[in-house]
Order: structure tokens, then sequence, then C-alpha cells
């Protein structure tokens, strides 16, 4: 299902798909652009502020929480290749983080950006 969503506020990558992302050769130009293209609905709303959106010519599919529209984090890589889709399991523990994502404070995102668990494109 596609649908026009808010402007985001700030966007993320988790250290996990910093590093995945870096081996797929996806530039932070291209999760930018991608990001403009969910903006506009071009991606698949997962419900519960989960979103999956292709990456690097339909190679990959990247996992993007975002519940709140405050924060969004690009959480998960994957190979179109190497699986389909995330399992209904995947997808509640996605839901969770996206949850876990919008009840936090700029002084929680900015710990994890310190801690190295975040980084900010």
């Amino acid at each position: 299902m596609m649908r026009q969503v808010e402007t985001p506020g700030r966007l993320f990558k988790t250290a996990w798909f910093s590093k995945a992302a870096r081996k797929a050769r996806i530039s932070d130009a291209e999760l930018c652009e991608a990001m403009a293209e969910v903006m506009m609905g071009l991606c698949d709303d997962l419900g519960g502020g989960v979103f999956k959106k292709r990456l690097n010519k339909n190679m990959h599919r990247s996992i993007i929480a975002a519940k709140g529209a405050r924060y969004w984090v690009y959480a998960y890589l994957f190979a179109k290749k190497d699986r389909a889709n995330i399992s209904p399991d995947e997808l509640v523990e996605f839901r969770k983080l996206a949850t876990l994502y919008a009840a936090k404070t700029g002084a929680d995102i900015l710990q994890e950006i310190e801690a190295g668990e975040l980084v900010e494109i």
C-alpha cells in the first residue's frame, strides 16, 4: 500500500545498517534520494511506523522505522536475491523499534550518536 507520508524530521541509519550499506555500496546520497521517494509515498507502508524501500537499483530492500515522523531510521538491509521479505515476527520487532524511536528525546538520540549506535545522514 502506497501513501503520502509527512515531511521527515531527522534521518539516521543504525551502525549495523551503515556497515551493511557500505558493503552493498549504497551511499548516503542514495539513502537521501530514497527517503525523498518515501515522502512521496513511493514505498511499502508495512504499518506501525515501518516502511520498506527498494535501494541499489532494486537489488536491496531497506526497512525504515519512522513512527511519529520525528526520527527516520534505516534499520535493516537485505538483498532481494537472498530473501523475499521480512518475516511476520521480524515485522512485529520492527514495529516495536519504531515505537521506541518515536518515544526518544533529542538527548536520547544524541547519546546514541555519541555511542556510535546511530549515524545521522
